[in-house]
């Protein structure tokens, strides 16, 4: 039965944010917002709130590592093989924008985060924790990066075209959806937070793994489908957008909100983990100044990387 309320608290995630992402975009289309803010923002935030659903539950529940697990094995899978797919799917086109600002805050966000738990190391602590405070400095840097989106947005609103009457009309529609998508995705979170921490118990898991496997994959998916469709619909700008907005959120508001509830115990182990994200950010950014865009072989190149990383943590267990 556990199994089983496991699998429909996934579903429930996925097909919840399948209706918020559909209910934003359309609403965020009539209020002429362009493609590429659309991914960073109401796209990669609603493909990202099961992560935030799940991490914020964890934190409620008592299950702090899943939080933070979550939230790096999250990041890790869609700078690896969420963006590894989709430019196997269709090379991945990249604003110059994108590249200066909203890559490069992505790798602030990893390394904001490798020095707050850093507690032993830096200030001489008996142990690494993600505290309250760090928490509030992570939800600043959020509004900070909030603030400039809506500048670029408000900057580039006249250059959008303003969509047909008959979009219009359907503004209850999208916000019906919009809600019900919300509820599927608060309840789903809740099934999966419950059932797996009850599985990896009963396996002899450690709530970190469990956090950086298959909790870290199931809140994904809605990113990998949603990028996957966007890149088969040759939408690049949404594709990439969401990624890099999803791990900008999961980092600042996810981990940001998670702490403030409840200060979050940091596993040695995740260092490691934190430090390969750090990389891999690296690395992405590396890639997209090649010709302004993410191609197959860098695709290929980070799909395998996810793969030899999920072998890596599961023997490392």
């Amino acid at each position: 039965m556990t199994y089983l309320l496991l699998v429909v608290g996934f579903a429930l995630l996925i097909k919840g944010a399948d209706w918020f992402v559909d209910g934003a975009s359309s609403i965020a289309k009539i209020l002429r917002i362009s493609p590429l803010l659309i991914g960073l923002t109401i796209v990669a935030f609603g493909t990202s709130s099961p992560e935030a659903t799940v991490s914020i539950l964890a934190a409620l529940d008592g299950s702090a590592e899943v939080s933070l697990g979550n939230v790096i094995g999250s990041n890790i899978f869609n700078i690896t093989l969420v963006v590894g797919l989709t430019a196997l799917l269709n090379p991945l086109k990249v604003e110059s924008e994108t590249i200066r600002k909203e890559i490069p805050f992505t790798l602030l966000g990893s390394a904001v985060l490798l020095v707050l738990i850093s507690d032993i190391a830096l200030q001489g602590f008996s142990e690494n924790l993600l505290t309250r405070s760090d928490g509030l400095i992570f939800l600043l840097i959020f509004a900070v990066f909030m603030y400039y989106i809506f500048e670029v947005a408000r900057n580039n609103r006249d250059k959008i075209p303003v969509e047909e009457t008959s979009e219009k009309a359907t503004w209850g529609k999208n916000i019906f959806w919009t809600i019900i998508g919300l509820a599927a995705i608060i309840f789903g979170g809740e099934l999966v937070v419950r059932n797996s921490t009850e599985i990896a118990v009963s396996l002899g898991m450690s709530e970190t793994l469990v956090g950086l496997t298959i909790v870290a994959i199931g809140t994904s998916l809605p990113e990998l489908v949603t990028s996957i469709m966007a890149a088969i619909k040759k939408q690049s700008e949404i594709a990439l957008g969401n990624i890099v907005g999803s791990n900008i959120f999961n980092i600042l508001f996810v981990l940001g909100t998670s702490s403030l509830i409840t200060p979050l115990p940091v596993n040695s182990k995740i260092f490691v983990d934190i430090g390969l994200l750090v990389v891999l950010t690296v690395i992405l950014l590396v890639f997209s100044r090649t010709n302004f865009r993410v191609g197959k072989i860098e695709g290929t190149f980070l799909a395998i990387a996810y793969v030899l990383y999920l072998v890596f943590i599961i023997i490392r267990n």
